[in-house]
């Protein structure tokens, strides 16, 4: 009888293989020859615990291959997000504009005028890409903008109040994503706590009397990722600027989720405009870059000069300030509001929170029809279903929404979700009584076909 191990090729024969050119060209000599040894040391393995036939030159080979692909492949990586969470924390928030990406993809691969006026030659300041932006979407004087929107928050706090009491209501110390804490973030920032109210209500009257000689500025935040219903009150924006001029107490208000159009007129309500604050005249709001703004991940920073100049002089800013790409992708967005029917249409976020039911029933109604007549598939539905912005934004305003209900004949929905997950391309879904749902709200047309080959792929095997 053969010896099952003399029948494997060695190490240098499979490397010589014509199978791997392409491997070869691509991958580093190191990386293939592990992977090679790798597989042969499994296939010793499995001869000693008794394969009687020893593994072909072909299946080794095709092993390696597989397993380089895998190996070598980014951590991050594209997904398509089928979960009908349009500004999915988990997978990067908002998805920018293309002129967005392409102006960071511009800034990347290349030099660029970041800190340099080039009808001077002299040195300038790396906000000033933002800055005519940001004050023609806000009304505000000045305005700057930082790596995320508790960073801004930190900064504010620094410059404003450092040292000194900030009134905050009791109904806004609130908790965001990654245990990020208003308490908290005032202790960082030098700046201490003054809580006043209750959890559901809070008057005018409440931040007056809590004014004392230490006071160092009034603060509003927006409850962006969760609401107070029923008996409830809190105090307006207008109330607290006029509180904050009575005593010379400048006013911060935290907007938030950085809606930059009339959510209201769109369906959805209780969402204050970015320039809402401003117009009230509040001395500084902050808002995110990367929620409802829909452009890269930014705190942004609008107010009165006296102290954006204070902001920007802090020696903390050198350590949140944008780089280049975030700052040229910004700059790109913004571009887009001068004209609010053109960023409804461009930039992606508000896209796909405005597309028609009859849209997306209609794009189902063509995938499934692809979808049914594929190898493994059992059943394909259309229904009615719901969906949610997410990211902390608008929590309790539900999306009408359609979704393709999915069964795999020989899968459970848990092991079909998995093999999307860890396919290439990576695709997220639900699940909801033993069927995988697609909801398309948030898959760009574009990417229809690799969803349709994802599916194919997850239910012909484990990739």
């Amino acid at each position: 009888m053969t010896n099952p191990f003399r029948s494997l090729p060695s190490v240098s024969e499979l490397l010589e293989a014509t199978e791997l050119a392409d491997v070869r060209r691509s991958v580093p000599h190191d990386s293939l020859v592990a992977a090679l040894r790798r597989e042969l040391d499994r296939a010793r393995s499995d001869i000693a615990a008794g394969r009687p036939v020893a593994p072909t030159s072909s299946d080794l080979l095709a092993s390696a291959i597989a397993s380089l692909q895998i190996d070598l492949r980014p951590s991050l990586r594209t997904v398509l997000n089928a979960t009908g969470i349009v500004l999915h924390t988990n997978l990067g928030r908002a998805p920018m504009a293309e002129s967005a990406a392409h102006a960071a993809y511009d800034a990347a691969r290349g030099y660029l005028n970041l800190e340099l006026d080039l009808a001077t030659g002299e040195r300038s300041s790396r906000q000033n890409a933002v800055r005519a932006g940001i004050c023609r979407l806000t009304g505000a004087e000045a305005a700057t903008a930082v790596n995320n929107c508790a960073a801004a928050t930190v900064i504010v706090l620094r410059a404003l109040a450092a040292g000194k009491e900030v009134i905050v209501s009791r109904g806004q110390l609130i908790e965001i994503g990654g245990s990020f804490r208003i308490p908290e973030i005032l202790a960082v920032s030098g700046a201490t706590l003054r809580e006043v109210g209750t959890t559901n209500i809070t008057r005018a009257a409440d931040y007056e009397k809590a004014i004392g000689p230490n006071t160092g500025a009034i603060m509003r935040v927006h409850a962006s990722n969760y609401r107070v219903r029923g008996f409830t009150h809190s105090a307006t924006i207008d109330e607290l600027v006029a509180i904050g001029r009575k005593h010379g107490v400048p006013v911060i208000d935290d907007v938030g989720s950085g809606a930059a159009v009339d959510f209201a007129a769109l369906g959805f309500p209780d969402e204050p405009l970015v320039g809402d604050g401003i117009r009230a005249g509040a001395d500084v709001v902050l808002f995110s870059g990367d929620k409802l703004l829909g452009g890269p991940q930014a705190g942004i920073i609008a107010g009165k000069r006296r102290w954006i100049d204070a902001i920007e002089k802090d020696p903390f800013m050198r350590a949140v300030r944008l780089d280049k790409m975030a700052l040229a992708a910004l700059e790109a967005t913004l571009a887009h509001y001068r004209d609010p029917a053109q960023a409804l249409s461009e930039v992606p976020v508000l896209r796909m929170l405005t597309t028609p039911i009859k849209d997306l029933r209609h794009r189902c109604e063509r995938l499934a029809e692809r979808i049914r007549v594929l190898d493994g598939i059992a059943a394909v539905e259309i229904l009615d279903d719901t969906a949610y912005v997410g990211g902390g934004s608008l929590p309790d305003q539900a999306i009408p929404t359609i979704v393709l209900a999915v069964t795999a004949k020989d899968l459970s929905e848990d092991e079909f979700t998995r093999r999307l997950r860890v396919g290439e391309p990576a695709v997220l879904a639900r699940i909801r009584n033993g069927r995988v749902l697609f909801d398309l709200r948030a898959v760009f047309p574009a990417q229809e076909d690799a969803l349709v080959s994802a599916i194919q792929t997850a239910v012909h095997g484990s990739p």
